[in-house]
């Protein structure tokens, strides 16, 4: 596992030598500390903030769901 020889500075040396499992690990606990950021941010909020949250939420779907366009056919096969 050599690496390809590279000239720095007029001198000639080896390329640096990556371990690929190091190197997966190192990705893998990248993204888990990105989604642990995440659910740090989304398990912090209060009770009273994410029930606001939930019910601005249904809000928005109602809002969209009174603006839909019922053609016919297509909604009663879909069960609409």
């Amino acid at each position: 596992m050599g690496g390809a020889p590279v000239v720095v500075e007029g001198r000639l040396r080896m390329a640096e030598i990556v371990n690929l499992r190091t190197a997966r690990k190192r990705a893998r606990r990248q993204l888990d500390a990105e989604h642990a950021a995440q659910a740090r941010v989304s398990h912090g909020m209060s009770k009273a903030s994410r029930e606001l949250a939930r019910s601005e939420q249904s809000k928005v779907r109602r809002k969209l769901d009174e603006h839909r366009i019922e053609t016919g056919e297509s909604d009663e096969v879909a069960g609409r």
